[in-house]
């Protein structure tokens, strides 16, 4: 007897197809945490200690905290500073302290920033020299440091147009086998802007060993941050290009630098680039041409004042023993000598040549910009012969 193939189906057992197993989340490990990282509470009490953002060392905080301070220190007499017409235009970041140090403090000194002109008193807590930081906002040079020797890109006006630099030279670093981190400043606005996707997309494709730091201060001049993105926060931006996130209280100091120093390590490793978003806080107006009045209320700005960085850490320093008093004068009066040598410095007047605004403009000056600067030397020398007369 012939048994045919339905036959057999039917007299075999029925067999069940094993279970399709489920397809992995495209966004894992991608995603930040649904509240921001917080080590501290507003008041300086620790909350309990994170296994995925340890404490950083205690010698570390200290020296946070003192450049803090001196950071303070600084951006209130620049701030001075314009209103004596000693400088053209001066971008406050005061309130924003934890993140201009943190981000110093996570990155080493080979390692390559790129700021915004928001970044003074980061670029001060760098060590790079007060008045070099300030010329350009002086009026008096296209940057007033050495990039190069500083692994400090000059300060960015344009908007997000640092990221795109970052991007390029973190890859160039890579391919050339150097240990190089580049870590970018951002400004909340600057997230709107095509510059950053660009860099951030760039970044992610060719795993740059970059840092994206966006410090949300929840206006882009006067607008606010509800009028630039639909997002649970800005950290989400960084999901859609495969970039890992995440989210911090850009007002507690320790947990900026613990969060920070996990993205650098990350970017080091060689995972590519790193997303972090500190929400915080800009106290003063955008800039001292800006009417801040115009846009927020008086009570946000006091309500912003209880969650001061440096009065956090400060209580958190004392509580753990290695703050006094004695300790706090001390830094106190090295903020003070540091503004007042800077004010001598910034009241002496500069010998500016006209001329130098045609140099670093190309490696080799065009055929336009020579006739240009001929102009001027003619019409400077003229000007001379006018004043003998």
């Amino acid at each position: 007897m012939t048994t045919t193939p339905q036959a057999v189906r039917r007299a075999s057992p029925r067999t069940r197809r094993p279970a399709t197993p489920a397809a992995p989340d495209p966004s894992a490990g991608l995603l930040p945490q649904t509240e921001p990282v917080r080590l501290l509470d507003p008041d300086g009490t620790p909350l309990p200690p994170r296994d995925d953002y340890p404490e950083p060392p205690v010698e570390a905080l200290r020296e946070m905290y003192r450049r803090m301070v001196v950071g303070r220190r600084f951006d209130i007499q620049a701030t001075a500073l314009t209103k004596q017409g000693r400088l053209a235009v001066y971008p406050s970041s005061r309130g924003q302290e934890a993140c201009q140090v943190g981000a110093v403090l996570a990155v080493r000194d080979t390692d390559w920033v790129f700021p915004t002109y928001r970044e003074s008193m980061a670029l001060t807590s760098r060590g790079i020299d007060p008045v070099e930081v300030l010329t350009l906002l002086r009026g008096d040079w296209h940057c007033g440091y050495d990039p190069a020797e500083r692994h400090t890109a000059p300060q960015c006006t344009p908007l997000a147009t640092q990221c795109v630099h970052a991007a390029g030279l973190a890859h160039g670093e890579a391919y050339q086998g150097r240990d190089t981190v580049a870590l970018a400043f951002i400004g909340d606005g600057a997230t709107s802007e095509g510059d950053f996707h660009e860099g951030v997309n760039f970044a992610a494709v060719f795993k740059a060993p970059v840092v994206y730091f966006v410090q949300n201060n929840k206006y882009a001049i006067s607008v606010p941050l509800s009028r630039q993105t639909a997002a649970p926060s800005l950290a989400y931006k960084g999901v859609g290009y495969g970039v890992p996130s995440e989210q911090v209280d850009g007002n507690d100091p320790v947990a900026v630098l613990a969060v920070l120093t996990r993205a650098v390590e990350h970017a080091r490793a060689g995972h590519g680039p790193f997303l972090v978003e500190a929400h915080t806080y800009r106290m003063e107006p955008h800039t001292n041409a800006d009417d801040a009045t115009r846009y927020r209320d008086g009570a946000e700005v006091e309500a912003w004042r209880d969650r001061d960085p440096i009065a956090r850490l400060e209580t958190y320093l004392r509580a753990r023993g290695v703050l006094d008093d004695a300790a706090v004068a001390a830094i106190a009066d090295e903020a003070e000598a540091y503004a007042a040598e800077l004010r001598d410095r910034m009241n002496a007047k500069p010998t500016v040549d006209p001329l130098s605004l045609f140099d670093h403009v190309y490696a080799q000056p065009t055929p336009q910009l020579v006739e240009q600067r001929e102009q001027v030397r003619a019409e400077l020398a003229d000007a001379d012969e006018e004043g003998e007369r």
